[in-house]
């Protein structure tokens, strides 16, 4: 892990149910005692009535460094970008709307390598890692294993990404993979949950070591990081934070932030999370009273047998696994802020897609769009005020523009699977690769 600063660990792991604490190697993911699923939180030495900044690192991901589970920092890593949105709020009905902006808009100083927030948190992930990590296994829908493979192949960490095919139109860099970095595509019907389930499988390898999604304090907390800017930018907390979620860990992530940026006596931001009919289980679930959501009448694209025909537009929202009633996760998230979970179509998605672009200027993803889509309803029908303090997390963006102005190699898979369907595919697949990583190991062994 060249070209990074060495620091020491000025933060302890908390159970967000059993209270016990510990010291961070980097890796850690759950609590070792026996009780109710829960996630562990950070908790840092210093009482910080600001985001802070580390010496050397006034912009980007890590001036929040003393808020971020790192024990190195990596240069030049752009952070969110936090600006009024004036003429889209009055498009919309909002008289104090604020947008973060993840992605590439070079005018506003935003510059995420890979367009979206997920560049947040893999290079906090990164960041967390001991010295000498094991390979991370990361299943992805496509951000997420973009955001890894580009960090990783610039600071030459062993990953090893699993995707379903349709991911691969996500991989586009500007330069080729570092061979640390291995890249496995499920061909054929293979759906993120497939990816997830493999995963699974091969985080057990030796040598390896699950990334672990929600469960990694270094992901929430480099999400958080859009919390942290937004402060800077207001001054203070929004009264509601809106964002469009698969798993919620980004949403997760903004309320932790905030719950250690707070003022004595200030409220919480309202969390308003937005999903894409028709695969909507967290709005399914939080409707249901708190049941966990299950997904049974649906398959991995979020089809039922009364709307097979459609397709989420954010494919990216498709998780059939959220955190919902894990403790610290989604149920408690919402409860504590008094949230709510919004839930809008392809149709309003594609039209709030078009209006930012036309007043803002840049092309968002359809996550984004989701968002939008769902916070000009609410203000509509009056759930959100029109004089509501508003921050709206653009969560990627830029991406046709920066096909444009940037020459970019699309990803070299190290590995296409056909997929043999989900009752066997996730073994074979883990015995495939693990019979590519023992080849590797015996050529490599008689090279020397």
């Amino acid at each position: 892990m060249s070209g990074v600063r060495p620091g020491t660990r000025h933060y302890t792991v908390v159970c967000s149910s059993c209270g016990n604490r510990y010291e961070d190697d980097g890796l850690l993911l759950d609590c070792p005692r026996r009780h109710e699923p829960a996630f562990l939180r950070t908790e840092y030495n210093s009482d910080h009535g600001t985001t802070g900044t580390r010496a050397g690192e006034s912009t980007g991901l890590f001036r929040h460094a003393p808020l971020l589970p790192v024990a190195r920092t990596f240069p030049d890593v752009p952070g969110p970008v936090v600006h009024r949105a004036e003429r889209l709020g009055r498009r919309i009905g909002l008289d104090r709307l604020w947008v973060a902006f993840n992605g590439y808009r070079p005018e506003r100083g935003a510059l995420l390598p890979t367009c979206t927030f997920k560049d947040l948190e893999a290079y906090t992930v990164l960041g967390r890692l001991p010295a000498e990590p094991p390979v991370l296994v990361i299943p992805s829908a496509g951000n997420t294993a973009a955001a890894f493979a580009w960090a990783a192949t610039r600071h030459r960490v062993p990953c090893l990404l699993v995707v379903p095919a349709p991911a691969l139109e996500r991989m586009r860099f500007p330069a080729p993979l570092d061979p640390r970095v291995r890249l496995v595509v499920l061909d054929g019907t293979a759906t993120y949950s497939d990816a997830i389930a493999c995963a699974d499988l091969l985080s057990a390898l030796p040598g390896h070591h699950a990334e672990g999604g929600s469960r990694n304090v270094g992901r929430r907390d480099g999400l958080g990081t859009v919390m942290l800017a937004a402060a800077d930018a207001l001054g203070r907390l929004p009264e509601t934070y809106v964002q469009a979620v698969g798993s919620g860990t980004g949403a997760i992530g903004a309320h932790e932030a905030a719950r250690r940026l707070r003022a004595d006596g200030e409220t919480l931001p309202r969390l308003l999370m937005c999903q894409n009919a028709p695969f909507a289980p967290l709005y399914d679930a939080w409707r249901c009273t708190g049941a966990t959501p299950t997904g049974r009448d649906r398959d991995d694209h979020g089809h039922s047998d009364s709307d097979r025909e459609l397709e989420p537009l954010a494919r990216e929202l498709t998780n059939r696994r959220p955190p919902f009633t894990v403790r610290g996760g989604v149920r408690d998230v919402l409860t504590e802020s008094g949230g709510d979970v919004l839930c809008t179509d392809n149709v309003a998605a594609v039209a709030a897609m078009a209006l930012f672009e036309e007043v803002e200027g840049i092309d968002i993803e359809p996550g984004a769009g989701v968002a939008l889509a769902a916070l000009a309803e609410a203000a509509r029908t009056g759930r959100v005020r029109r004089d509501e303090l508003v921050l709206l997390n653009i969560t990627g963006g830029g991406r046709a523009r920066q096909a444009r102005d940037l020459s970019l190699i699309p990803a070299e898979p190290w590995l296409r699977v056909p997929w043999p369907g989900r009752d066997e595919g996730p073994r074979a697949v883990a015995e495939l690769v693990a019979r590519q990583l023992t080849g590797l190991a015996a050529v490599t062994e008689a090279a020397r």
